[in-house]
């Protein structure tokens, strides 16, 4: 992809928090293309490590002294600060920026410069964004369409999470979480659904709705999920895709076969029967994903016998119902689920592993462990009897501490509260909230035997904490091809 320099882009772009899987995208898609790049994160990561390969100044801690050092470099308007909402005015970087009246932009403005320099697919919704957003990416790739990608997950097919070409179509997640993406004006937009989420941001579902209806109006084409209730009722739609109804619908994908690897369904498009398609990816949630990813392709003027050779080479993005392997003789899967409704697709998913019993692993899982990190405390006192009551169709529950991410802590809120609703709805099940990761390790010893199927869901570093924890995990190639890390 080649930019159209703009005076609203100058020569050099810092962002602070440049470590942010959306923040980190966008600042290798600049300094590919000819910007001079910085940025400032505390945590190390492999993507901090790319973006140091990639000729962008890393700076391991954020203070003033950094905006110093750029401004010894640059002059003072040919610098522009990138931030984002996980950033707070408090931010001493942020507040020496102000003080010497440098051009700032929150992350959303710099995603919506990329997005008008192409013909756009931009996907949003409560669920499923990253993943959809992934498939279309993935697709439009197999096919020689060669997408830039701005993706909030990392696609298998790439192994990061963007990617970068000279071509004419541009696939990006739109984050609803701040309300931001009503900023942008793709040709074509995609909602997977709606659902009250981001409680820090939204008071309630319609707040959330009044910003998806705004992203609606200013999409050139909006394809929406008619299985959604919120959003059958509330947004006027161009097209209508499903996996339950044909009757209506632009595009269907109606499932008759599932198990624990893929879904085989039947594909309508304007209520006539096309073809048979083979998902590879287990989950009727994913199976949504998946026409939703169909529906933009076609929209998009993708003929269909092209996307169904990208089909078949479609896989979950990484801590989507992500297969580690084995461990101890357990069966090790991560999922991003931090919301209800997330827990109960992954839930779902395992739940079918192991009733289907269709050897997709060496070993045959009998039992569900849940190791479950709620997100935010504010997440956890609006929906924690939601939360117990998805855990309680596991067999074994491990609740961690509550994966702050910035906020105060609120009183009465934390994983034992968690665990004192589910044990109202389940008494006889087996719940544990360990107070730390040494403690955790313990139990799983403890507590968990082989052939158990050990799902780890949240959205904050649980993966990072499970990955201290197997000492040695070992993965069967195949199988891993089948859930896609």
């Amino acid at each position: 992809m080649k930019l159209k320099k703009s005076r609203h882009l100058p020569p050099h772009i810092h962002f602070i928090g440049i470590g942010g899987i959306g923040m980190s995208a966008l600042a290798m898609i600049l300094v590919k293309n000819g910007y001079s790049v910085s940025g400032s994160d505390q945590k190390k990561s492999s993507l901090l490590k790319e973006l140091e390969e990639g000729y962008v100044k890393i700076f391991q801690t954020q203070e003033e002294a950094n905006i110093e050092k750029i401004l010894q470099d640059n002059k003072k308007n040919d610098v522009l600060v990138v931030t984002s909402s996980a950033i707070g005015p408090d931010n001493l970087e942020l507040q020496e920026a102000k003080k010497y009246n440098l051009i700032i932009k929150h992350r959303s403005e710099i995603l919506k410069f990329l997005i008008d320099q192409k013909k756009s697919i931009v996907v949003s919704g409560s669920h499923g964004k990253t993943t959809t957003s992934t498939y279309i990416t993935t697709i439009l790739s197999i096919i020689k369409k060669d997408p830039t990608a701005i993706i909030g997950g990392i696609v298998p097919l790439y192994k990061k999470n963007y990617n970068i070409s000279n071509s004419e179509l541009l696939v990006a997640e739109a984050d609803e979480s701040d309300g931001s993406l009503v900023k942008f004006n793709p040709n074509i937009g995609v909602i997977t659904n709606v659902e009250l989420e981001h409680v820090d941001h939204y008071k309630n579902l319609e707040e959330l709705l009044k910003t998806m209806k705004e992203f609606a109006k200013n999409c050139n084409h909006l394809i929406a999920n008619f299985d959604c209730k919120n959003l059958k009722k509330n947004i006027q739609k161009s097209k209508w895709f499903s996996t339950q109804k044909i009757e209506g619908i632009d595009f269907a994908l109606i499932p008759k076969e599932s198990n624990g690897c893929e879904v085989i369904a039947e594909y309508y498009e304007q209520e006539k029967f096309v073809d048979i398609i083979k998902v590879p990816v287990p989950g009727i949630h994913n199976l949504s994903n998946a026409v939703a990813a169909i529906a933009a392709c076609r929209t998009a003027g993708i003929l269909f016998k092209d996307i169904k050779k990208g089909i078949t080479h479609l896989h979950l993005p990484s801590r989507r119902f992500d297969y580690k392997g084995l461990w101890k003789n357990r069966l090790i899967i991560e999922d991003y689920a931090h919301h209800p409704s997330e827990i109960n697709a992954a839930i779902s998913i395992a739940s079918l592993i192991i009733n289907t019993k269709n050897n997709i692993s060496s070993i045959s899982p009998n039992r569900l462990v849940s190791i479950f990190q709620p997100h935010r405390f504010t997440r956890v006192k609006k929906f924690q009897k939601e939360f117990a009551k998805s855990l309680s169709k596991s067999d074994l529950v491990f609740i961690t501490p509550i994966y702050s991410a910035g906020e105060d802590q609120i009183e009465g809120i934390n994983n034992r509260s968690i665990a004192y609703e589910l044990k109202k709805l389940k008494p006889n099940l087996e719940i544990y909230t360990p107070d730390n990761n040494q403690e955790l390790k313990k139990l799983m010893i403890e507590k968990t035997i082989e052939k158990d199927l050990i799902l780890i869901m949240g959205a904050g570093d649980i993966n990072k904490t499970c990955a201290n924890l197997f000492l040695k995990v070992v993965v069967n190639n195949t199988i891993k091809n089948n859930f896609a890390a």
